[in-house]
């Protein structure tokens, strides 16, 4: 039986708590507190292999990195974009996810922009993650 969406949210957001100082959620947080990140489904196929044989789950992990024109937003960017010790090295450390997946991949980081939240602007950036189950 395939793990359901949200037990792979909250496996996700405990291998993104594995990075020092990264508050991270199974969902999207109500109140602004960088560094943050969670783990958004954008969609699931059902039929990768006979029957429910393999059920890929297609996420999009979103950082919120700080407010934009700090210095240490952008050096902790930089931090996070590395193939070596970032989101994408610590997602893909088990990439069982304790037992709920067969593997995953960190496909991509895109969409570096800035956003408005409240009274300020932070820099945000998104990875593509996909986990088959």
């Amino acid at each position: 039986m395939s793990a359901t969406p949200t037990e792979l949210k909250t496996q996700l957001a405990e291998a993104l708590k594995t990075i020092t100082g990264l508050r991270a959620y199974a969902y999207q947080p109500d109140q602004v507190n960088p560094p943050m990140a969670w783990p958004v489904l954008d969609g699931i196929d059902y039929h990768g292999a006979m029957g429910p044989g393999l059920v890929t789950h297609r996420f999009r992990v979103s950082c919120l990195v700080g407010r934009a024109s700090e210095r240490v937003a952008q050096n902790r960017l930089d931090a996070y974009l590395a193939y070596d010790g970032g989101v994408r090295a610590a997602l893909e450390a088990d990439k069982t996810l304790g037992g709920y997946a067969q593997t995953l991949i960190v496909e991509s980081a895109d969409n570096i922009t800035s956003i408005d939240a409240g009274d300020a602007t932070y820099l945000m950036v998104s990875f593509r993650v996909v986990v088959y189950a």
